[in-house]
């Protein structure tokens, strides 16, 4: 069931042949052998870290190379300096503002998110999509790696139709969910009902939808068991018309090209280009710990320290303990009874070698070559704030990245607040959407705060630094300014 003989979930041959019989072509067929290999290398597994290698005598036996994981480091990196809890999706309207980040905030959408980030980036495609809870009449959103992220329809404006595929569990055993949320319908019945798990195909003619101008998106939902027989759990909905008239899904590629595979609406990892500097991170420091390691001193005793004992006919030695195979006897010996070794230690070319590799690391996945840079003084990594004020490199990748991260979210964010509202949710008008990035990570904005106060009352105004800071539409910044008086910031409400 799971790569690599770990539990883990990739999807099922009879899901990928199911929507080929209804005329789909997968992207995922050629994606695929790249997007486990770039799962290998987050997890530091794979022919690179466990080989076998041969000793003088022929003897062959198992290496395992020591790893800090720099794949998974780099795409942790992105995601905390991308996506946390302070983000905040801005739209025209206030109460859609309130609305809609009290739902992020309630269901954790912000710290589940970072996590689809880093899977994002390191696997080149993640996804955000509705689910629909309809006993509970509540909206919820999941969260998908590539793994399990099957498009349907795309073009050079992005994915306007895709699949999700998940395990899921019905009455104790697992089952695979496969969620298409299509425009249209696509040719699906409207009305199909559980009993009749079947689902038609896109071409028969006598099940498309009557209203062929009707845009919504239908989210299609079929269920499979382990030998691939559709299934129709109870309580499960086959298909439902979401009447949101834009996609009720979003999705997270870092700002890299694709140049693994040519045209596809995946993306690519954004360590894809660096995997030998990800090797080269790892030798050095595998290298480095086995100098240390080979470097223990070594003592060696003489044969009249040893303690004998009656075994049967023979008279054996008795052994100090295995003591990390540091103690050694000299057979047949009397002269000098403790004698001591301690090989030099070449760490320091090590560790210049490490850093080296480090830089690379960190030029080669957009952080600049001071990110991952080791101080003298306090080791390892500085941090972001300390990089970022010489790393224009850093700056703009950051941009580019969010460029890209703000339109999922925005996606999702809008598709969460219409379906929403179908419920009885008393939600306006968000009008215009963005997202308001936190970047006191990689820039002081204490001090940028302080400055646009000064600035107040001479280039800007009160209602201004509102808008900018505290994320409010203009009507309220300008009513909550106007309340203070003489253009004081107030409070944000």
């Amino acid at each position: 069931m799971g790569a690599n003989g770990l539990d883990e979930y990739w999807v099922p041959e009879h899901v990928k042949d199911y929507l080929r019989k209804l005329g789909f072509v997968l992207p995922l067929d050629d994606m695929e052998p790249w997007i486990r290999s770039w799962d290998d290398w987050m997890s530091a597994r794979g022919e690179f870290y466990d080989y076998r290698d041969k000793d003088g005598m022929g003897r062959v036996y198992a290496v395992h190379r020591r790893s800090i994981h720099p794949a998974m480091r780099v795409c942790k990196e992105w995601g905390s300096l991308l996506l946390n809890e302070e983000v905040k999706v801005v739209c025209e309207n206030q109460k859609a503002t309130d609305w809609i980040n009290s739902f992020f905030s309630s269901t954790n959408f912000m710290n589940a998110a970072q996590a689809t980030v880093v899977r994002a980036f390191g696997l080149g495609t993640g996804a955000w999509a509705l689910w629909i809870d309809l006993g509970k009449r509540k909206v919820r959103i999941r969260h998908y790696d590539a793994r399990m992220v099957i498009p349907l329809s795309w073009d050079e404006d992005g994915i306007s139709e895709c699949a999700f595929v998940t395990r899921a569990f019905y009455r104790g055993k697992a089952v695979d969910q496969l969620q298409m949320h299509l425009k249209g319908g696509m040719g699906f019945s409207a009305d199909l009902s559980p009993s009749s798990p079947s689902i038609p195909s896109r071409d028969n003619a006598d099940v498309l939808l009557t209203d062929e101008g009707e845009e919504t998106y239908r989210i299609v939902t079929v269920c499979f068991d382990h030998e691939g027989n559709e299934l129709a759990p109870v309580g499960i909905l086959p298909v439902y018309d979401t009447g949101c008239p834009f996609p009720t899904f979003g999705i997270v590629k870092p700002a890299v090209t694709n140049t693994r595979v040519d045209m596809s609406p995946y993306g690519q990892s954004i360590f894809a280009d660096a995997v030998d500097a990800v090797q080269a991170v790892d030798l050095t420091f595998d290298a480095l710990i086995n100098e240390i390691d080979l470097s223990k001193m070594r003592v060696f005793l003489s044969d009249v320290l040893f303690d004998r004992e009656t075994d049967g006919n023979k008279n054996v030695t008795i052994p100090f303990g295995k003591q990390d195979c540091t103690v050694f006897r000299k057979v047949m010996s009397t002269e000098d009874t403790i004698q001591e070794f301690a090989p030099a230690l070449r760490t320091s070319g090590q560790i210049e070698a490490f850093r080296v590799a480090l830089q690379m690391l960190g030029d080669l996945t957009g952080f600049g070559i001071s990110y991952f840079d080791m101080d003298d003084s306090r080791g390892y990594v500085k941090t972001a704030t300390e990089v970022s004020s010489d790393n224009s490199a850093l700056m703009r990748n950051i941009r580019r990245h969010e460029n890209g991260l703000e339109g999922a979210i925005v996606s999702i964010a809008r598709a969460a607040m219409h379906v929403s509202r179908g419920f009885g949710e008393s939600i306006p008008n968000e009008g215009e959407t963005r997202i308001q990035f936190d970047d006191s990570i990689i820039q002081d904005t204490a001090a940028e705060k302080e400055q646009d106060m000064k600035e107040v009352g001479v280039t800007m105004g009160a209602w201004e630094y509102r808008m900018r800071w505290y994320g409010e539409e203009e009507s309220i910044a300008r009513a909550r300014a106007a309340e203070v008086g003489g253009g004081g910031l107030g409070e944000a409400g």
